[in-house]
C-alpha cells in the first residue's frame, strides 16, 4: 500500500504568492507603510506589475484591535490591489468583529472574506 505525498506547504495556495500579514493594532499612521509593503509585493523595482493574474491575500488573524483605522487600512490596501491590475484583495482569518464592521460600512462586497480562527480580536485570549 502506498500513500501519495502532498508537496508544498500545508494551507498555502500555490497560486497566491502575494501574502501580506497584518498583526497587532493598526493605526492610521501605519496605513501608508502597509500600502508600501503591499506595493513591494505587487511591483518589480522598475514599476512593472508582477504576475497580474496572481491572487492577493491579507491575513488579519493577528490583529488585536478592530476599529475604523483597520477598516481604512483594508480599504486602502484594496485600492492598491485594484491599481495593480484589477485584482481583488482577499482577507484571511477575519475575526467576527471585523466582518461585522466591514458589513456595516459596505466594504464586505469590495474584498473577499475568508473567516477563520485567527489569534486576534475574534478570540478570547487569556
Amino acid at each position: 500500500m502506498s500513500f501519495g505525498r502532498r508537496t508544498g506547504l500545508p494551507d498555502v495556495e500555490p497560486m497566491t504568492p502575494n501574502l501580506l500579514v497584518v498583526t497587532g493594532r493598526v493605526t492610521r499612521a501605519a496605513v501608508p507603510g502597509l500600502c508600501a509593503e503591499l506595493e513591494t509585493l505587487l511591483y518589480d523595482p522598475d514599476g512593472a506589475v508582477r504576475d497580474p493574474d496572481a491572487g492577493v491575500d491579507c491575513d488579519v488573524g493577528g490583529v488585536v484591535h478592530v476599529d475604523l483605522a483597520l477598516v481604512e487600512a483594508i480599504a486602502r490596501l484594496g485600492l492598491v490591489v485594484r491599481r495593480a491590475g484589477g485584482r481583488r484583495l482577499r482577507l484571511r482569518n477575519v475575526p467576527p468583529e471585523l466582518q461585522s464592521l466591514l458589513d456595516l460600512v459596505g466594504l464586505a462586497d469590495v474584498v473577499d472574506l475568508e473567516c477563520g480562527t485567527g489569534t486576534g480580536a475574534g478570540e478570547d485570549g487569556g
